[in-house]
Parts: C-alpha cells; structure tokens; sequence
C-alpha cells in the first residue's frame, strides 16, 4: 500500500488536449436532452450549442467512421482518445439534409480541418435540438477528464483536458 501511494505521486500525468470541433457555447453534458448523452451512456464529455456552420477535427488523428448521414461522426487521437461528435439530437431523421461531408473515413486529420459543413438554420428549424455532445467514447482508459467552459471557437479553444 505504501509502494503504490509512492508509486502513484511520481507518476507525472500529461494532458491531452481536445479542442473544439465548432464556435459556440459549452454546456454541461446533463442539459443534453438525449438521456444517451446526457446520463453518460456512450461516454462523457461536453455539449457545444452552435453558431457556426463548419464542423473541424477536435485533435490530430485519423476519421473513424462519419455516419453515411453525416450527423456524427468518431475520430482517434494519435494519442489514443477516442471520440464520438453527434451534431444535433435526433438529426439521423434528417436523412442527410442540412449536412455536407467534406472529409471521408479513415482519413489523417490535424486540428480545425473541415469534416462537415452543416445548414445551421436549416436543422434549427427541423431537429429536436442543435447541441452537440462532443463525448470520449474510452473514458476508462483514462485518470482524469477536466471539462473547460464558456464561448469557444472551432480548432482554437480547449474543451477537455484528458490525462492519462
């Protein structure tokens, strides 16, 4: 038990920066109003409520997978983070519209490269919601999450430190 208390103040944990993959204000994962997202069952994060209309890679890492939709989309940081961006709540029923893929998977993304471009007024007026979870879908790998807050601007501003 010693060891381990000793063990566990040398080990220096280092950040990893996760950035904002939109402009626009940070939200409590809780005001999600997807209980999925909201009751952190794929992940915890952020929310980001939109005011701009181009979607950017939030790290340095390769395109998982952007739904055939174009409403979410995963991506992995070459530092191991795994993240999930759902653009909107109930935007699959969009079928598409309002959204328009820049990028395809498994493409090498750096920060604040284009991965979507989206109608804001358009899914404004036609999904439940515009809030974006922007959640770390291996949380468990992972000592410590710290949530940042406030405006923010895409491929600019943190929004999660995460330590390994």
């Amino acid at each position: 038990m010693f060891f381990s208390k000793l063990r566990n103040k040398n080990i220096s944990r280092v950040a990893i920066q996760i950035f904002a993959p939109l402009s626009g204000t940070i939200l409590s994962i809780s005001k999600v109003p997807d209980k999925v997202f909201s009751k952190k069952i794929v992940g915890d994060g952020i929310a980001i409520k939109p005011i701009d209309n181009v979607i950017v890679s939030p790290v340095n890492g390769i395109i998982g997978k952007i739904f055939r939709t174009n409403h979410a989309f995963s991506i992995v940081s070459h530092d191991g983070v795994e993240l999930f961006v759902h653009l909107g709540i109930d935007t699959v029923n969009l079928k598409g519209k309002g959204f328009k893929r820049i990028l395809n998977n498994g493409k090498l993304v750096n920060i604040g490269d284009p991965i979507i471009e989206i109608d804001l007024n358009f899914i404004l007026e036609n999904a439940k919601s515009i809030i974006t979870p922007v959640i770390i879908s291996n949380v468990e790998n992972f000592y410590k999450i710290k949530k940042y807050s406030g405006t923010v601007l895409a491929g600019k501003t943190p929004v999660l430190d995460v330590f390994k």
